[in-house]
């Protein structure tokens, strides 16, 4: 990849995923409210930072065109996330941060594992290694807890469900972030109006109260614009890699702020969990370079010259990328 890609694309993906790495610290904060208001004020205050950055940009009139097809599927993606925002926020405000973190970190197995159930994919021997490891951590960290990981799972189904959608709604980020939250801002709007009126909404109980709720909207979008502006300069394969960076961060959050407990049966659970993604991730970088290998001896003609740079090969732009994991994010 050319250099004056690369550097700034890797920039803005670290920044991203840094970003979504500090969330346990802000949604920390948030405590004085209960999940499902900061969930609604979330949905809010998102959608009205998205319009305004929408309409900065002149773009508001490109919500009209949105066909009912595309509406459906911002609806079904506005689910997803409205589930993934709130189990995470739940996990964050009860002292389970290092629960969210290993959700994140079994989201791009979950993934795998529905390419498999839903579109009939067949795996390589290493990505059913993968499954297998991961599949022995949920049992693993089921018997320690003494329960499912139930934060976990959900954060990591409703998230690769959400990606799932991502991959075959026809809208840019901005456009379905909007979208989403149009969807899903009536009921949240109906929530919060029902707090107001019952005197329990916490945008009213000060300044400092008002200033961290209205402040989830910039935090929401912040992240996912510069993730978008990454995915399209950095190829997937360094966006893989990437992803690990803010799981890592929760997780060091929980173990080391929070002092969230950690026996050594929850160790032997994440270490199952980072041996099927290192599984997962040497293989999905072994087949990058193969199908580069053979992009190039398909561009280069015997005895004739390249057709493209090596580097353009590397190039990934996705028509969309969501903060999150396994190259997608909206992330908690």
């Amino acid at each position: 990849m050319r250099a004056g890609r690369s550097i700034p694309g890797v920039a803005f993906g670290v920044g991203a995923y840094f970003t979504w790495g500090l969330f346990p610290a802000f949604f920390g904060l948030l405590a004085f409210a209960g999940a499902v208001e900061i969930l609604a004020q979330r949905i809010v205050w998102t959608l009205a930072a998205a319009l305004v950055v929408l309409a900065v940009a002149g773009r508001l009139r490109e919500l009209r065109g949105i066909d009912a097809r595309t509406w459906r599927l911002a609806a079904l993606a506005s689910v997803a996330i409205s589930i993934n925002w709130g189990v995470y926020v739940y996990g964050v405000t009860s002292g389970h941060v290092v629960e969210c973190a290993l959700g994140y970190f079994t989201n791009p197995l979950v993934t795998v594992a529905f390419g498999v159930l839903i579109f009939r994919e067949r795996l390589a021997a290493a990505q059913w290694v993968a499954l297998g490891l991961g599949a022995a951590a949920v049992v693993v960290l089921t018997l320690d807890y003494g329960r499912p990981p139930y934060i976990a799972l959900t954060l990591a189904v409703s998230f690769a469900l959400y990606g799932l959608v991502k991959k075959v709604i026809r809208l840019d980020a901005m456009r379905s972030l909007a979208a989403e939250g149009l969807v899903s801002a009536p009921f949240a709007l109906a929530f919060l109006v029902f707090l107001a009126l019952t005197g329990s909404n916490t945008l009213f109980d000060g300044p400092v109260e008002a200033g961290l709720l209205l402040s989830t909207g910039p935090v929401t979008l912040v992240p996912l614009l510069l993730f978008a502006v990454a995915a399209q300069r950095v190829p997937l394969s360094t966006m893989g890699l990437l992803q690990y960076l803010t799981p890592a961060m929760q997780m060091a959050w929980g173990v080391a702020v929070a002092h969230e407990p950690m026996p050594a049966s929850r160790w032997a659970g994440f270490a199952l969990i980072w041996a099927a993604l290192g599984v997962f991730t040497a293989d999905a970088l072994r087949r990058n370079r193969r199908a580069r290998r053979d992009s190039r001896s398909r561009l280069v003609p015997p005895g004739g010259v390249e057709a493209a740079a090596p580097g353009d090969l590397d190039q990934a732009a996705p028509e969309e990328g969501e903060p999150g994991i396994a190259a997608r994010p909206r992330r908690g």
